[in-house]
């Protein structure tokens, strides 16, 4: 087999693989992994057309990550940019050319797109070669542009990208665009189900778990590589915790108005009935046929569950299809993993959010309350991960923000 038919193969692995994925977050991240890692590249960034022009997802580099301590990721900022002539991508996602540049320093003036040097000056990274390409949906709707940054040769050195990769790369662009349009029907889906407790809770808000979501996949991440899982089992983890974790308080649809939109703190009746949100929300997964509905199961009854057994509902029990508590502690290692995750990324979201009841609490405060609570409320070595990535979490919070 040459070079160029195992980079083919590559695309056509890769392709399939990811139409197993389902969450638009992960999924974005993986696509712009493998395709980097296939044409080796230091780096890349992926952007999603919206109505208002480019908005900038995914960013990726190894020689600034590598100047990071370890299991540390780069923050970046979200931004959006014309769909125009005044950037590389902006050009790409209106016109559905590929671009492939050999050196951005040394554009010609014949070309219509330029090239923003700020980031370069900001991290002070040379951008060299380029080849960006468009994600086209098979109704030719471009749905979003893919940029791989410097090319390495065996010696790390940046070179230009190879023109052979050029057709094999848009094959697998359209298989890329066909996944992304798949997921992001999924994430509409769900939020959708938000939207619907949105309407009878106004803190389950979709920036809310969507805030939860990234918090829960970020602290999993680190969690699971300090314990030595797979890549492999933590990308299959990610994609399925990231959505579940989203409904984690969708039982709230059955809680009554008069609580849930109690503009003061619950009193001991109240609260009795706002804990069965719990069980009602672990009956809508008690069918389960895949691991996202059993991920979902879990998350949703057992959020609220403490490390030390002090938390709700407990053990619980079948009868008759329905979810009812026992008298159990539930405690340790009896709570899945996912629940310990979510139970530390909820609570960090609702006290680093405001609430009607209370103000959004320091940050000292925060992490003070969150180191007092491991092996109490929280799974100690979970509690780590999440001290581990905080700088992180507090990139999403300006992700999501509440509305106004």
């Amino acid at each position: 087999m040459t070079a160029i038919q195992k980079i083919l193969s590559d695309f056509i692995d890769l392709g399939l693989e990811i139409t197993q994925v389902h969450d638009i977050d992960v999924l974005m991240e993986k696509i712009l992994t493998e395709s980097r890692r296939l044409v080796k590249a230091d780096a890349g960034s992926l952007y999603t057309k919206t109505d208002n022009g480019l908005l900038f997802r995914y960013a990726q580099n190894d020689t600034l990550q590598k100047k990071l301590p370890a299991n540390r990721k780069l923050i970046y900022s979200n931004f959006s940019i014309p769909v125009s002539n005044s950037s590389i991508a902006g050009y790409i996602a209106r016109t559905g050319e590929t671009v492939n540049i050999a050196d951005v320093y040394k554009l010609p003036d014949t070309v219509p797109y330029s090239f923003d040097y700020t980031y370069d000056e900001l991290t002070h990274y040379r951008t060299g070669s380029i080849l960006a390409f468009p994600l086209k949906t098979p109704q030719n709707e471009i749905i979003g542009v893919l940029q791989l940054i410097n090319a390495q040769d065996n010696n790390c050195h940046t070179i230009p990208f190879a023109k052979d990769y050029e057709p094999y790369i848009m094959h697998f662009a359209n298989s890329a665009a066909i996944a992304l349009e798949r997921a992001q029907l999924t994430r509409t889906t769900i939020l959708r189900s938000i939207r619907m407790a949105e309407m009878r809770d106004p803190h389950e808000t979709g920036s809310h778990v969507n805030r939860v979501g990234s918090y829960a996949v970020t602290i999993y991440e680190a969690w699971a590589i300090k314990r030595g899982l797979s890549s492999k089992e933590i990308e299959k983890a990610k994609d399925v915790l990231r959505m579940a974790a989203m409904l984690h308080d969708v039982g709230k649809v059955a809680i009554s108005d008069i609580i849930l939109k109690k503009p003061a703190q619950l009193d001991t009746e109240e609260f009795k009935i706002m804990k069965q949100h719990t069980l009602w929300g672990a009956k809508l997964f008690l069918e389960q046929q895949s691991d996202f509905d059993k991920a979902a199961y879990y998350i949703a009854l057992e959020h609220h569950e403490h490390w030390d057994g002090s938390g709700y509902p407990g053990q619980i029990a079948f009868e008759d299809n329905v979810v009812r508590p026992t008298k159990t502690k539930k405690q340790q290692e009896d709570i899945h993993p996912f629940s310990r995750i979510v139970a530390i990324a909820d609570v960090y979201d609702a006290l680093a959010s405001q609430r009607c009841y209370k103000e959004v609490w320091d940050k000292s405060e925060i992490i003070t309350f969150m180191k007092h609570q491991a092996g109490k409320k929280f799974d100690p070595h979970m509690i780590d991960a999440f001290f581990d990535v905080c700088d992180i979490l507090h990139h999403f919070k300006k992700q999501y923000p509440d509305k106004t």
